[in-house]
């Protein structure tokens, strides 16, 4: 049996994807979620961080879709999330990093505005932002990334949390 605890943390997991709110996540969010991004750090989109961010998103949608899209008319409903993305993603979190891990790195590289190879615990609270995280959560879940404490929060921080995050025991 699912409980409310579990469904509403699905809830909140699918709202983090469903970028514009439409009910649905499509190839427009990961597209969307990019371009603030970039506009975020004032990256140009055809730079090659731009570019990089971008196929990282497509990545991440292609693999997502083949995930959860049931139906392949190319939108995740809520239902197939949960039916599909999330018991499948939480019977293997690694494969789940791995379609996440090409974006992930990307928009930290977009991220790492001074090129040292990781971004700061701030500028990880701005990418946390940018992807509809509230500021509050975003300083504090940034903070959280930053698991040895150098204040740069790496690929190999990211990675796993993300998939812990998203892969949502019930």
């Amino acid at each position: 049996m699912v409980s409310s605890e579990y469904e509403r943390r699905i809830a909140a997991r699918f709202a983090t994807f469903d970028q514009d709110g439409n009910g649905y996540i499509d190839r427009a969010d990961f597209m969307g979620a990019a371009k603030t991004l970039l506009t975020e750090f004032a990256v140009a989109a055809r730079s090659d961080k731009g570019q990089a961010l971008y196929g990282g998103a497509e990545a991440f949608w292609q693999g997502m879709a083949g995930i959860a899209d049931r139906d392949g008319d190319q939108r995740i409903t809520r239902e197939e999330f949960v039916n599909g993305a999330v018991k499948r993603l939480r019977d293997n979190p690694d494969r789940f990093a791995e379609i996440a891990r090409p974006f992930l790195h990307a928009a930290l590289d977009v991220a790492d505005t001074d090129g040292d190879g990781a971004a700061t615990v701030e500028e990880a609270a701005r990418v946390l932002k940018c992807l509809g995280v509230p500021e509050d959560v975003a300083r504090t879940a940034a903070g959280a990334l930053d698991a040895d404490g150098d204040g740069k929060v790496g690929e190999a921080e990211v990675v796993p949390a993300f998939a812990r995050y998203f892969t949502v025991p019930e």
